[in-house]
């Protein structure tokens, strides 16, 4: 395979490690060992020994939820998110992506996103169209949010408004090349749209990414692809927590207990755990899960629903139990992707809520905006 030496190395040193398989969601879930780092890097010394096809082995590559769990884990220094990155290049170099990721990439090649769509929802198009043309300020959906979770992108724009931020939402918002990113990694593609992105959001001061994936494309991804950036890219978690400490957002503590699912971009890419806590705290009673901050279990995203939709409700399954086990009478999420597969998987007697939903039903006593 043409894959980097580190990354030669590292699939022989994980072939024969088991440290970190108990901390994978998807084998946890799946209970294969193919699933973990070690199963994904045997099958991948025998491709690399051409004992195997790549074609062989291609989905296993994808049912990889690139979380970081793993490397985060590894007490020797390897890391196998990047491996699995640079094979899904190879694949797609050689043409061998599966078919159900060849239909992503289509879809983001005629629409900019990977589920096809075409048109955001007339409610948030309306919420668009209602604020400034033009603000020092850019709230930056993202793509799950836009088209796949639109309450949660309208209960963004309400909750800045209540704080009286100044700010915009474009109407046609640039894709931030997050999904390809994750989906064939390095390649030329993925560089074009983040320049694109970055030249399209060069003309604000302040760039606030509403979604962790793109505030990890933002603020770590254009270092290491060298991009330019003419703007302050912020987290929204980390916005909000400003607005309050800063008495802008004044919530009134809900008699709820809350445990926060920490999403694995905020919590392990950008090692931003505190700041949601901020505002979890602000307005419930928070309690902590099992595996939280940057031990965070992953729980699942959209991207991955589109081909392996009955993994991602035992992971967000999972997830949930142990937010019951915690005690909490509500889970509280700050990733629109989280979310959506956290919803389809919810018990009944929980609450499911994002973190901008809890802010704006503590701004009211409890009667804010719900999805």
């Amino acid at each position: 395979m043409l894959i980097s030496k580190r990354s030669k190395q590292t699939i022989d040193a994980c072939r024969f490690c088991w440290m970190c398989r108990h901390i994978c969601p998807i084998g946890n879930v799946t209970g294969q060992e193919r699933n973990n780092a070690r199963g994904r890097a045997i099958s991948l010394s025998l491709v690399e020994r051409k004992a195997a096809e790549l074609a062989d082995v291609i989905d296993n590559v994808y049912e990889c939820a690139l979380c970081g769990a793993c490397t985060k884990e590894c007490v020797t220094g390897w890391d196998p998110v990047a491996f699995t990155k640079e094979v899904r290049l190879e694949a797609a170099l050689n043409g061998q992506t599966p078919p159900y990721i060849g239909r992503l990439l289509e879809n983001i090649e005629k629409t900019g996103n990977p589920y096809g769509a075409s048109e955001i929802s007339q409610e948030l198009a309306e919420e668009i169209a209602g604020l400034p043309q033009e603000a020092e300020v850019l709230l930056f959906l993202g793509q799950d949010a836009r088209y796949m979770a639109p309450r949660a992108a309208i209960c963004a724009i309400r909750l800045l408004k209540a704080a009286g931020v100044a700010f915009t939402v474009l109407a046609a918002e640039p894709d931030s090349g997050y999904a390809l990113d994750a989906l064939v990694g390095a390649s030329q593609e993925t560089k074009q749209a983040m320049e694109k992105a970055a030249g399209i959001l060069a003309g604000f001061s302040t760039v606030v990414a509403f979604d962790p994936a793109d505030a990890k494309v933002f603020l770590r991804e254009y270092k290491q692809w060298n991009l330019p950036c003419a703007f302050e890219a912020k987290t929204f978690t980390s916005f909000v927590a400003q607005l309050i400490t800063g008495g802008k957002l004044r919530p009134r503590k809900l008699d709820l207990k809350a445990a926060f699912q920490d999403p694995a971009h905020l919590a392990r890419d950008l090692e931003e755990t505190d700041q949601a806590r901020t505002i979890v705290d602000a307005c419930a009673l928070r309690c902590e899960m099992l595996l939280y901050g940057k031990d965070t279990m992953w729980a699942g995203d959209l991207l991955m629903n589109t081909y392996l939709p009955e993994v991602m409700k035992k992971t967000a399954a999972a997830r949930w139990k142990n937010a019951q086990a915690a005690g909490a009478e509500a889970l509280i999420t700050a990733s629109p992707s989280e979310y959506a597969v956290l919803d389809a998987a919810k018990p009944a007697g929980m609450q499911l809520l994002s973190l901008e939903q809890l802010v704006l039903q503590a701004l009211t006593g409890g009667a804010g905006d719900a999805r």
